[in-house]
This record gives structure tokens, C-alpha cells and sequence, in this order.
């Protein structure tokens, strides 16, 4: 009699017949998700021309034929057959944790598969077969990996002495053999990289390090990806020296990046063949975060630096501008005052008021200049050129990439040597021309060159160059105007003046000019680069030797006068008063058409204005002596030349300071039957 509750209870299932149909079927299939869990659980590397499955599948083959022919034997059976494979993953240097994790892959998979194939019915006696199974299976295995490895420590115990202390080193050791193949890696080389290094032991560097080095995003400092090639071992083999010092960026599989440092030492055997490359792994990653926080830190300084630098100096002009502006406003509002009165009537008195304020104008004028004259002569040292050029972009590099799109910097020093300047003023000309093509550029940013080179002559020359729109002759000629009332130039040619005047005072030339062939411009500063002492007696004697030739100067009646400068106004009421003390004067409105002029006629004399957009009255000056040695030459100038270097006061007889005392100009030109030498300095009329 059967109970009829009885007849709803399945048939018990015969777990060995269970499991043996579903290897039949399934069984590659379990062998591929065994795999694949083995490489999710282990970070076991898919590496090309490897088969990650070569060593599951005989094990499943066997389990297979087990179950067919010896049925629950299997239980005891299959686990001896195992027991070889726990061996052979020693050798292949798996940890005793992946060897666990490996058989709790195989359980896991074997139970999924059956679940999924009997629509997720997962009767108890099979379940419980097959974790007996896999149990059984991973004791067995592992007591053949630890027979094996104690074996191995008896064996050879001071190597694993040697292997337990490198492992819990922070230092990572890798051997790599003369043909490049890496024969030993210490488990630290494992941790560092983040990924097992065991799939590259034993095999060629090409093949599998390639495939670590692109699992962890391995890569330079500067983002550049970082290839096999460039593995200090590699580089050892080739060059048959050490490397040191090369640093690794990778990315660990938890999200984290780490910076390592690898050096190579090669090894040789007696007769200084080379046996292999030692490479070690130290963790820089502290190291690496401290130094981008200094290096952030002193972006931020350097960025303050140029900040105060340009901030201070521009307060300081401000400040005198100020105060001078506020002292002519009064001046000329006399002289406006006095000129209305005279205008109405004509009074002596009015003609004597308006003098005496001229020459209070120009004895603040004359206050300023000895202010600068105070501020750039105490401290002229010799100052090499490339040196301070690298100071100067670092102070002004913090402002040059502020902004979202930065101004680089391109550098190609010449190696030019040193000029006779202020050190601290050199630098700061070359800051300020740095941002000065910095609010030229504007918020696009670009690029800018910087070269420096010597020339003949004993010149050197500071070029600094953009790629902006060119210049106009008007844009060139108000650049340097220090009262130039463009919207957002004040500031900036109140400096560039300043600049100039003070480069003119050591004996040089700041100037712009456009690009040819091409767009953009560039501020050049020349100045004579510094000599040796040799070198100056020589030039000296030479020096000596052709005023000895050409004689004394013996100077005649002067009646032909060039008048030169770019002002108009000044130039005809130049030519104007000394026309009427009986000269025959002619004006050049610059430089260039001074020497023209100058071969068309003989003058006996020129009075030089000594800032020209074209031509210094200084390069005039030059030129003309050449030309007429016996000619008078003058420099008319509102600047002061107390500063200027004697070899270009050399070249003229007279300085005469704006506003000009007409009378000692006519003492000036009237001279006659006087002598003096070339090497005599100018005298220092009005």
C-alpha cells in the first residue's frame, strides 16, 4: 500500500550519475568559467600564446573517467590524482591562498552549471557530493604544496631563508637573463605592481611583461606610456652598464596609483661576460606626492614672486609718476597763465616769469633723473646673460601659465657671456618683457622665444619674441612713451621708458621691431658684453694708435649745422634760434636721414636728439665720426648720461640737457682753434 503524501516526493538522485552527465555535456564549459573565475579571483594574467585552461582541463578529463568507471570511488580516487597539480602550481609559483582560491572556483562553477542546466533545481545529495569532492580534492593538492615547499626549504634552506626575508622586504628583486627572459621576481615585485608576476617568469619580457605593463596603465611621469624597452634591465642588456633612478607610474587594481623606482645592475660571470640584470622596485609613491605638492607650493611662490615683483615696482613708478605729474600740473598751469597774459599785453615781465618756470620744469625734470641716476649706479656687477634669463622665466613662469590657456616659453641661449649691469634690474627688465608678451598674447595664450647670442663687435643681444599681430610705426614709436594715454599702455610704457633709459645707461639698446616674413614681434636689448682686461688694453692701444694717426682735432669756425630729432616742434625751434644767431641749419626728422644727408653735404656740425624710434643719437654719432672725425658732434637729450658708458660718450664733444641754454649751445658751435683727444670726455653744457 503506498501513502499518498509519499507520491509527491521526487526520486532520490544518484549524485555520481548527476554530476558524470553534466561533466559529459558541460564539461568544457566548466573548464572555461573555471578559468575565468580563477582569473577574477587570482588577477591571473590571460597572457598570448598562454591557455589558462592547458592545466583544468586533464583534471576534469580525469574526474570524468573516475565517475564512469569507479562511481563513489571517485570520492577517494580523484583527490590522488590532484595531488600532482598542487606540485605543479608551486612551481609555478602560486601562493597557497591561490591555491584555495582556485578549487573554491571549481566548487562554485560546478554548482552554477548543474543549477543552471536543471532550472535551478539543486537537489541536496548532489550538492553535498560535490563540495565533498572539491574539499577533498583542494586537501589533497594542498598537502602536496606544502610537502613540496618544505621539501624545497629543507633542501635548499638558505635560499629560503633568502626568499622569506625578500618577501616581506619593501624592495622588489627581478632577475632577467641575458636574452631578456626574467627568470626569479620576488613576491614584492607582485605587490608594487599590483598584479602577479608569475605568468612573466620564465617567459619572454616582450610577451608577457608587455601585457602586465598594459594592465596597470603603466606609464612615465610625463603621461608618455611606458614600454618594455624602457625597463632598466633592458636598457642594462643593451648597454652593458647600470641604470638608475627610473620611475614607474602604474595603476593598482583597486583604483590606486602608485610611483616606483627601478635600477638595474648587471651581473657578470669571471672573464666580464654578462650572466643577467638585477632590477629592484622601491615605492616612491610618498616621496612622488611630497615632491608635487613642493613643486605645487613653489609654482604658487614663484607665481607670488612675479606678482610682488611687477606689483612693487609698478606702485614705486606710480607713486613718482604721481608726485611729478602733480608738480608739472602746477608748473604748466603758470605757464598757460602767464601765456594768456601775455597774449593780452605785451610786458618783460611776463617773458622773465615764463623763463623761470621753464627752468623750474626742468630742474624736477633734472630731480627725477637723479633719483634713477641714485638707484642704478650703486650696485653694476658683471651679470651673465643665460644665467639670469632662467631666473627671470622662473619668477615670471607662475603669471605666464595662470591662465586657462598658458604662455610657454621656448629657451635658445646662445651662451653669449656677461654684460656690465644691476643684476637685480637685468632681471627684472627680462620679467617684465616676459609679461609684457604675456598681456600682449592675451587670454588665448601662444608662445614665446627667447635667445640670446653674442655678436661682432663684442655685442650681446637678448631677443624676446612673439607670434601676435606686427606692430604699426606708430604703435612702435608710443610703445616707449612714458605719457602715452592709450587705454591700458600708461603702465606698461612707463616701464619699457624706464627700461630703455636704464639699458641706455649701460651703454645698450632696448628696442622693437616687427618679424619678417612672418607675424609677431619682439623686444631686443643689445648691449656690449663684458671684456676681458686684455682685451680692453688692446682696444685701447688701437684706440690710441688711430687718434695718433688722424692728429688733434683742430676745430674752424662752424657755419653748416644739422639739426637731428624726431620731434618737429623741437626741431624747428631748434633750427629757428640758431638760424638767427647766423648758422645754416638743416633738420633730420631721425636718424637714418641724418647719415644721408650728412654724405649729401658737409656739415661741421650735428646736434644729435638721443632717443630715435629708427637710430640712438648714440649709433649717429657713432656713424658720423667715422665718416668726419674732426666734426662736432652733440647729444641734445632730456635724459640724464651720467650713467652712459664712456665709449659712447667718447664719440661726442658736448651733452647738452633739455630745456637747452641757448646761449652756452652758441659758445658750443662758435669754438674755434681747440683741440682735444678721442679719448677726452664730453663736457656738460646748460
Amino acid at each position: 500500500m503506498v501513502i499518498p503524501f509519499l507520491q509527491n516526493i521526487p526520486p532520490p538522485v544518484d549524485p555520481v550519475t548527476a554530476l558524470l552527465s553534466l561533466l559529459e555535456e558541460e564539461g568544457e564549459r566548466v573548464v572555461r568559467l573555471w578559468a575565468k573565475r580563477i582569473r577574477a579571483e587570482t588577477h591571473e594574467l590571460d597572457v598570448p600564446g598562454r591557455d589558462l585552461r592547458a592545466p583544468l582541463r586533464p583534471l576534469v578529463d580525469e574526474l570524468v573517467r573516475l565517475l564512469r568507471d569507479r562511481g563513489k570511488d571517485a570520492l577517494i580516487l580523484w583527490p590522488e590524482v590532484v595531488r600532482s597539480h598542487g606540485a605543479r602550481r608551486y612551481d609555478q609559483r602560486f601562493d597557497a591562498e591561490d591555491l584555495a582560491r582556485e578549487f573554491k572556483a571549481l566548487g562554485e562553477v560546478l554548482l552554477y552549471v548543474y543549477a543552471r542546466r536543471n532550472r535551478q533545481r539543486l537537489e541536496p545529495e548532489v550538492a553535498t557530493f560535490v563540495v565533498e569532492l572539491v574539499g577533498e580534492a583542494h586537501a589533497s593538492a594542498q598537502a602536496s604544496f606544502t610537502r613540496v615547499l618544505k621539501t624545497e626549504e629543507v633542501r635548499f634552506r638558505e635560499a629560503a631563508v633568502m626568499e622569506s626575508v625578500l618577501n616581506h622586504v619593501e624592495v622588489g628583486i627581478l632577475l632577467a637573463e641575458p636574452d631578456g627572459t626574467v627568470s626569479f621576481a620576488t613576491p614584492p615585485v607582485s605587490r608594487l605592481i599590483g598584479m602577479p608576476m608569475r605568468a612573466v617568469v620564465g617567459a619572454r619580457s616582450h610577451t608577457s611583461l608587455a601585457t602586465v605593463l598594459s594592465q596597470v596603465n603603466a606609464r612615465h611621469p610625463d603621461g608618455t606610456p611606458f614600454k618594455v624597452a624602457d625597463m632598466p634591465f633592458m636598457q642594462a642588456l643593451h648597454e652593458h652598464g647600470p641604470v638608475r633612478g627610473v620611475l614607474m607610474v602604474v595603476e593598482r587594481p583597486g583604483g590606486d596609483e602608485a610611483t616606483l623606482e627601478l635600477s638595474a645592475t648587471p651581473l657578470r660571470q669571471e672573464g666580464d661576460e654578462l650572466a643577467g640584470v638585477i632590477q629592484t622596485f622601491t615605492d616612491r609613491t610618498e616621496a612622488a606626492n611630497q615632491n608635487k605638492a613642493l613643486l605645487s607650493a613653489h609654482d604658487e611662490l614663484r607665481r607670488l614672486q612675479g606678482r610682488l615683483l611687477q606689483r612693487t615696482r609698478t606702485q614705486a613708478l606710480g607713486q613718482l609718476a604721481s608726485g611729478a605729474a602733480h608738480a608739472l600740473n602746477n608748473l604748466l598751469n603758470v605757464l598757460r597763465l602767464r601765456i594768456t597774459l601775455l597774449r593780452r599785453e605785451y610786458n618783460p615781465e611776463h617773458l622773465d616769469s615764463l623763463d623761470r618756470t621753464v627752468g623750474q620744469v626742468g630742474e624736477l625734470v633734472a630731480r627725477l633723473q637723479e633719483f634713477n641716476v641714485q638707484r642704478t649706479e650703486e650696485h653694476l656687477h658683471d651679470v651673465q646673460v643665460d644665467a639670469t634669463v632662467r631666473e627671470a622665466l622662473e619668477l615670471a613662469r607662475g603669471e605666464l601659465e595662470q591662465r586657462e590657456h598658458p604662455v610657454s616659453v621656448e629657451l635658445r641661449l646662445g651662451s653669449p657671456g656677461a654684460v656690465r649691469a644691476d643684476p637685480g634690474f637685468f632681471r627684472e627688465l627680462v620679467v617684465n618683457l616676459l609679461l609684457a608678451e604675456r598681456e600682449r598674447l592675451g587670454d588665448g595664450g601662444g608662445r614665446v622665444v627667447v635667445q640670446t647670442r653674442a655678436e661682432p663687435g663684442g655685442q650681446g643681444v637678448l631677443r624676446v619674441e612673439d607670434s601676435g599681430a606686427s606692430y604699426s610705426a606708430g604703435e612702435m614709436t608710443r610703445m616707449f612713451d612714458p605719457l602715452s594715454r592709450e587705454v591700458g599702455a600708461p603702465q606698461l610704457s612707463l616701464l619699457l621708458a624706464v627700461a630703455r633709459e636704464q639699458v641706455r645707461r649701460w651703454g645698450g639698446e632696448l628696442t622693437v621691431e616687427n618679424l619678417v616674413g612672418r607675424p609677431g614681434a619682439a623686444f631686443v636689448v643689445r648691449m656690449p658684453l663684458v671684456r676681458s682686461a686684455q682685451e680692453r688694453e688692446e682696444d685701447e692701444r688701437l684706440a690710441g694708435e688711430s687718434w695718433g694717426m688722424v692728429g688733434p682735432r683742430r676745430f674752424q669756425r662752424t657755419r653748416r649745422v644739422l639739426v637731428v630729432d624726431d620731434d618737429p616742434d623741437n626741431a624747428r625751434m631748434m633750427a629757428e634760434l640758431l638760424s638767427e644767431e647766423g648758422y645754416d641749419v638743416k633738420v633730420a626728422p631721425g636718424g637714418e636721414v641724418a647719415l644721408k644727408m650728412w654724405d649729401e653735404r658737409l656739415y661741421d656740425a650735428a646736434l644729435l636728439d638721443a632717443v630715435m624710434p629708427d637710430l640712438s643719437g648714440w649709433e649717429v654719432a657713432r656713424e658720423l665720426r667715422q665718416r668726419s672725425p674732426h666734426a662736432l658732434l652733440a647729444i641734445v637729450t632730456g635724459m640724464d648720461v651720467r650713467g652712459q658708458n664712456r665709449a659712447n660718450l667718447a664719440l661726442v664733444d658736448a651733452v647738452f640737457r633739455k630745456p637747452i641754454d641757448v646761449g652756452a649751445l652758441d659758445e658750443f658751435l662758435g669754438q674755434s682753434d681747440l683741440s682735444s683727444t678721442g679719448t677726452s670726455s664730453p663736457s656738460f653744457p646748460g
